[in-house]
């Protein structure tokens, strides 16, 4: 009986999973409280990439960052999230911008979604789940921990000048894009 009801609320959970990580537009609760604030410096990090390589967040001062937080490789909302970015990466790097997603999966998934998906940014492995705490974009379904769809854009000095907690991963990219075009517009006529 322990262990049909086992089964049962594992069954329960997995199908919550699903359902959030397809649908692309979820939102932690009590997530934005443990976020970084708008003005504040980003919190810096180390992670490895689909490389295997060492990157730090500090190895970007100088350029425009989209630091996004997803919740796992190979999921329709993931993919689809990944895929724009992917689309709209040349319009990122005129604007001295550099995409770098977060994920909790490992550096090897990260290269399998990287090469099936042909992805062409960084993705890094936050296997231990500290940046993606530090960064309040967490999910603790129970029995898994996963990022939270949430992105922050940085200027080149390393401070967090937007946060987007509930993400519409068919529009996000556009949308971050967008905003990085009227925050260049706004330092620029300073």
């Amino acid at each position: 009986m322990r262990n049909s009801r086992f089964w049962a609320m594992r069954s329960i959970a997995l199908t919550a999973l699903v359902v959030v990580l397809a649908t692309g537009i979820h939102e932690v609760v009590g997530a934005s409280e443990k976020a970084p604030a708008v003005g504040s410096p980003a919190p810096d990090f180390t992670l490895n990439s689909q490389e295997g390589q060492p990157v730090s967040l500090r190895d970007y001062r100088g350029k425009w960052v989209v630091l996004y937080f997803y919740p796992k490789d190979f999921t329709s909302g993931c993919t689809e999230e990944a895929h724009n970015f992917q689309r709209d990466l040349a319009q990122y790097e005129r604007k001295n911008a550099v995409i770098l997603g977060v994920s909790v999966d490992s550096a090897d998934s990260h290269q399998k979604f990287c090469t099936k998906e042909g992805l062409n940014f960084k993705l890094l492995a936050d296997t231990e789940h500290k940046v993606s705490e530090e960064y309040g974009s967490i999910m603790n379904l129970g029995i898994k921990k996963l990022s939270a769809r949430h992105t922050f854009l940085l200027n080149p000095d390393g401070v967090i000048v937007r946060e987007y907690m509930s993400v519409d991963t068919a529009k996000h990219s556009q949308e971050v894009l967008a905003a990085l075009s009227e925050l260049q517009q706004g330092s620029a006529s300073k």
